[in-house]
This record gives C-alpha cells, structure tokens and sequence, in this order.
C-alpha cells in the first residue's frame, strides 16, 4: 500500500514492453528492395558515365548507351515512357584537380547526399545551395558561369537526398523486363551455340559426343563439340608464367584434370611490338600538296600499324578532310566524309598509347580522333598550332617532317563557321608507303623461329643417334660363356714369355753382397 502504489513503473516487464522494446511478435513492415545507384553512374549501363545527359525529369544516361537504346526502342529505359533523343540535355560536370565532381560555384564536391541541379538552358551542373542563394533568393535567373537568362522552371533536379525513388535500381523498367541492346559483335557469337557453354567439364563433354555419335552429321551438336584450342608456345611467345589449368583444374569440378605445367603464350602483338625499334615513313599527297610524315611506330605500335595498314590497303584514297578549325587542327581519315564513320584496320577499335615524351606540342602533330577513351578507329587529325589540352585525351602517334607549305595551303581554306567543313574540297588522292617497320619485324621474327626450330631438329637428331647407339646389342662370336670374344685377335704363348727377357724397360735387381766391418785400420 505505500505512497508508490499508482505508479506505472512496474518491478516486472510488462506486456506492452515486452512486445515493442524486448521481443515478441511484432508487426509485419514490407522491406521494399532498394538498390542505390550513384550519381556519377549511366541509369542504363550502370557505369560511370563518360558523356552525361539527362532528360526533363533529371534522369542521367551516359550518351552512348542512350542513343542505341533510344534508336531500337524509343522509351525512357527508367521509365519506360515514350523519349526522343532531341529531348536530351547535355550536362557539363566540373571535375577538381583530384578529378572529383564539384560545384563550379561553391566547390564543394559531390557525393550520393548532395542535392545537385542543373541549369537546362546551358547544361551547367550547380549544387543546390548556390543556385537558391544566388539566383532563386535574388531573382536574378542568370547562369551563374555563362551569364545566360534563364527561367525557375529551367532548373532539373538531378539528385535530392530527401527522394532517392529514381536512383533505384530495382524499379527500372529495362532492369524488371530485362531489357538490353546487345553490341553488334556480341549478337553475332551469340549465334554460335556454344556461346552459352562458359566451360565444359569432362563428363559434359563425354556426353556431347555421344550424342554426336547417335546424332552424327547435325552441324548444329558438332559446335558445341569445338573445345578451345591452346595456343602453341616458342621461345619467343612463352611467358615467364603458366596457363594456370593445374591449379584451376585441382579445385574446380567443372574443369579436365591437369598434370602438366605449361607456359602461357604471350599476344602475337606483344611479341611482334617488341621487334619494332624503327620510325615508319609515309607521304600523303592530297590536292593541295604533299605531306610527308614520320609515325612514332617504336613508341606508339598499335596506332602506327593501324595507320600504315589503311594506307597501303588504299583506305583513304580518295577521302576528303572533313572538319578544318584555323588555328586549331584539320582532321580527316572517313570514307563517309561526315565525322560518324571509318573502321581502323582490325574491324573493331582499339586502346589508346599515351606517352609522356610525345605530346601536341608545335605545328603538324598527327594525332588519332577519337569520341571517347578507347574507340580509335581510322580518323586522325593535324595540328596548326600546339594543343597540350589534348594530352592523354588523344594518341599521339607521328609529325609532319615535310611539306608544310601544303598545311597552310589547307589551313588558309575557308571552312563553315557552324560545321566547320572546308568550303572547298581538301581531298587525299593516294599515299604511298616508304618505311614499314612491321615487316622487318616480321622478317626478323620469322628468321629466329626457323633458326629456333632448326636448333631443335638438330637436337633431336642427336638425342635419336644416341638412343639408337644405346640400342645396339653387343656382336656375338660363339654360343655359351665367351661369345662376346673375338677368336681372330692374335694371343701370345705362354711359354714365350717365361723364357725370354722381359722388354719393359725395367732394370735388373743388383744381388746383394756379404758386407763386413774389418778392422777400422783405414781410419
């Protein structure tokens, strides 16, 4: 009974507490499948995006993945609604010198809590703060970089850390239906059928070619039957490592037991590369001239053997140079005339060769044109006048050592001020080949592997004559003990040899004689 009896502080955990602080059955909440994409990523590759855009509602692509999807489909890939590609904004993010993104304004840097607009006039990407302290707060709606007028309305929110509900990845629409643009190339294996066979244990095996044998002929089984052929190795393609198979095969199921060890073979590229240690020579006669050009074909491989390849395969004759900025560059190098095209010499482009002694430094760089990291194809262009902005952007691969009057006989070319192709036709009619220092490297390449294989035939033509000498039995003379004896070898008698003299060359032993001491009288 005391003065406490009414409290509600209880010695004893109650009901209610019990439930909803220390256990219990509680109630059901849906967990909802959220799956965060960053802001700095592609929302349908789901990489980081190269080239960004964004649509009215602030929903960011990557260029390059956008248009492809846009051309097969036409929907918003987040969405799914209808999108044309003229909608599109190109957006321009700011990068710090530690290669962040960060408001041009504010610079304060951008991460997945930040709350990030863009100006849809300009494209300009702010932070938030700076655009409501200096525009929406003054009602002074001018770009805050280019000074450009724009409206409340032209200001896309493309993160707000308070709704997230674009950034989920799980509520795509080409991530629920699983939708994908396939690349050409990839469409083309996938018609292979054993595309799908990422690796094929011994028993997988062992039952495809049963069926092969019940269903013998059927080209479509057969394929699956082709198992990846090793690549032969040499002195000069064997790496300092193995395939790795012994060890893979040891604790893998899907994988043919291994026992061996065998070297990796090195790309045929890596090893031919090597032997280049010469510049290439070309001459590229156009209608205003010639140029002469040295390519950097010891330092940058790829792109010089892509170069002189076209050349000699004739690829750009009769092309015309496109693109001409006066005090800028002159680019060329598509057969299409219109910037989109070209192919480089494999089919497919290639990596970029960035060198820190070969830069856009002074007047007739020859450098490769690109659309973005990686995607060097057959277009190059010439320089004016030096460009080290371009550096690690661009490959730098030759230099013009001849026929400068030609280059500023192209420059002085009038060219339109928005497309920026020469008014006039600047055209290449042919190039001609002079110095190719892949086919010394070839030659050279194939005279030590012949030397190579010469030495090994040699090799094993002594390891067989040994082997055959080893061989040989003994010849036999008779049967029984003693058949390995020659009887015609002449022996000499026995009683010969006790009665006479002995011929080496040895002294008689002298007979030792009676000696006494006397009488010491000589004394």
């Amino acid at each position: 009974m005391g003065k406490r009896q009414h409290q509600k502080d209880k010695m004893y955990i109650t009901c209610a507490e019990y439930t909803h602080f220390y256990g219990g059955k509680r109630p059901d909440i849906p967990q909802s499948n959220f799956r965060r994409l960053p802001f700095d990523h592609c929302s349908l590759c789901l990489q980081p995006f190269e080239y960004p855009v964004c649509t009215e509602e602030g929903v960011v692509f990557d260029l390059l993945s956008i248009v492809p999807w846009i051309k097969k489909y036409g929907t918003n890939p987040a969405t799914g609604e209808k999108l044309e590609a003229k909608s599109l904004i190109k957006l321009n993010f700011v990068k710090n010198s530690d290669g962040k993104y960060h408001c041009p304004v504010l610079y304060n840097v951008f991460t997945n809590n930040s709350h990030i607009v863009t100006n849809k006039v300009t494209g300009n990407v702010f932070s938030y703060e700076a655009v409501e302290e200096l525009n929406i707060k003054t009602k002074s709606f001018k770009d805050l970089l280019t000074d450009e007028p724009f409206t409340r309305k032209d200001i896309i929110t493309l993160q707000d850390p308070t709704n997230l509900d674009k950034f989920n990845v799980s509520n795509f629409f080409h991530v629920k239906n699983n939708l994908k643009v396939l690349d050409p190339d990839e469409e083309k294996a996938k018609q292979d059928p054993a595309y799908h066979l990422n690796s094929t244990n011994l028993e997988t095996r062992e039952t495809l070619a049963e069926l092969y044998k019940d269903y013998k002929g059927d080209p479509l089984l057969a394929s699956t039957m082709k198992e990846p052929e090793a690549k032969k190795t040499d002195k000069l393609n064997a790496a300092h490592y193995s395939t790795g198979r012994v060890s893979a095969s040891f604790t893998s199921t899907a994988m043919t037991p291994a026992t061996t060890h065998e070297a990796d073979a090195i790309a045929d590229d890596t090893v031919r590369y090597q032997y280049v240690k010469k510049k290439g020579y070309v001459r590229i006669h156009t209608n205003k001239g010639d140029l002469n050009v040295e390519l950097h074909c010891d330092k940058v491989p790829k792109a010089g053997e892509n170069f002189i390849r076209l050349c000699k395969k004739g690829y750009y004759d009769g092309t015309v140079f496109h693109r001409s900025i006066r005090n800028f560059m002159i680019q060329g190098g598509d057969p299409t005339g219109t910037g989109t095209g070209g192919e480089s010499f494999w089919g497919k482009p290639f990596k970029d060769e960035f060198r820190p002694n070969l830069s856009h430094t002074g007047r007739g760089v020859l450098s490769m044109a690109n659309s973005g990291p990686n995607t060097n194809k057959s277009q190059f262009f010439i320089t004016f006048r030096s460009c080290t902005y371009l550096d690690r952007k661009h490959s730098v691969f030759g230099r013009i050592v001849g026929g400068f009057e030609a280059l500023t006989a192209m420059e002085n070319v009038e060219s339109d001020p928005k497309t920026d192709k020469p008014k006039s036709e600047i055209k290449i009619i042919s190039t001609a080949v002079f110095v190719d220092p892949y086919e010394e490297a070839d030659a050279q390449i194939a005279a030590e592997r012949e030397k190579e294989l010469q030495k090994q035939e040699e090799e094993k033509q002594q390891t067989n004559v040994a082997l055959k000498k080893e061989d040989e039995a003994p010849k036999t003379f008779k049967a029984g003990v003693g058949k390995y004896i020659n009887p015609a070898t002449k022996k000499r008698p026995a009683a010969e040899d006790e009665s006479k003299p002995s011929t080496s060359g040895a002294t008689a032993k002298k007979s030792k004689g009676k000696s006494t001491y006397g009488d010491f009288s000589s004394w």
